[in-house]
């Protein structure tokens, strides 16, 4: 899972959240790793445009699926997935996403959220098993 580690919502999420996706397979890396342009062929500003998944099979999810891709995957998670594919909750899910995504920066900001700018973590994890 690629987060935005300039995001503080994004950073305290990813530190919060990496143990458990460590258990179920899934590394956590900065979207500002040097190595992610040249793997995904996406420049450094496109990547940061969404939360970004890298799977083994080398496709790139985006958005509102990496995190149903995840909660599929996760036994505890799988009602909330099933909940996020249901067509009108798919559209609430996938607006709330967007809302936040697209104003991560002044929330992080308002919310005194910082991103731990000492801490910069070139994870190369992304290649583990997602179950």
């Amino acid at each position: 899972m690629l987060y935005d580690a300039g995001c503080g919502i994004c950073s305290r999420l990813a530190r919060s959240w990496a143990p458990t996706l460590h258990r179920y397979g899934f590394a956590v890396a900065p979207l500002q790793s040097a190595w992610l342009p040249m793997r995904t062929g996406l420049s450094p500003a496109e990547l940061l445009r969404d939360v970004r998944l890298l799977r083994p099979d080398g496709q790139l999810t985006s958005g509102p699926d990496v995190y149903r891709y995840i909660m599929r995957r996760i036994w505890w998670a799988y009602p909330a997935y099933l909940v996020s594919r249901a067509p009108v909750l798919r559209r609430l899910f996938d607006w709330g996403y967007r809302s936040v995504a697209r104003h991560r920066q002044v929330i992080s900001r308002r919310c005194g959220l910082a991103t731990n700018p000492g801490k910069n973590d070139e994870s190369t994890e992304v290649g583990r098993s997602h179950g």
